[in-house]
């Protein structure tokens, strides 16, 4: 399955394939820049399983070196799923969540609904 291009309300936004390699190093990363700018989309959503444990156990600091790239870029990503597990058994992964959250970059969102009506109330 391609990626995706939606548009809710004024923002765009690439809804990247579940299907795919974890975007989990550089190379992976300034592809989906590349991408994003084709499509000249304003925030990724990147589906949760694209990612995998490794990703969001904090530790590894994987989230980190991608969620940098991203800033340094000026993409905006979602990451779109369900993280109650990997939440309940990381205090970090469940501060960095809520943290994400408040601001205008990173955001964790269960699906794609939840993506808009955030993307509407910013």
């Amino acid at each position: 399955m391609p990626d995706v291009l939606h548009q809710f309300g004024e923002t765009r936004v690439l809804v990247v394939a579940a299907d795919g390699p974890p975007i989990v190093d550089r190379g992976e990363t300034l592809s989906l820049i590349g991408g994003a700018a084709s499509h000249q989309a304003d925030i990724v959503a990147i589906p949760v399983e694209r990612q995998g444990a490794a990703f969001f156990d904090l530790k590894t600091r994987l989230a980190g070196e991608v969620l940098q790239v991203c800033v340094n870029y000026n993409l905006r990503v979602a990451f779109v799923g369900d993280l109650t597990a990997a939440r309940e058994s990381s205090g970090a992964l469940r501060d960095f969540i809520r943290e994400s959250n408040k601001g205008f970059t990173v955001w964790f969102v269960d699906d794609l609904a939840a993506l808009e009506q955030k993307l509407a109330a910013a």
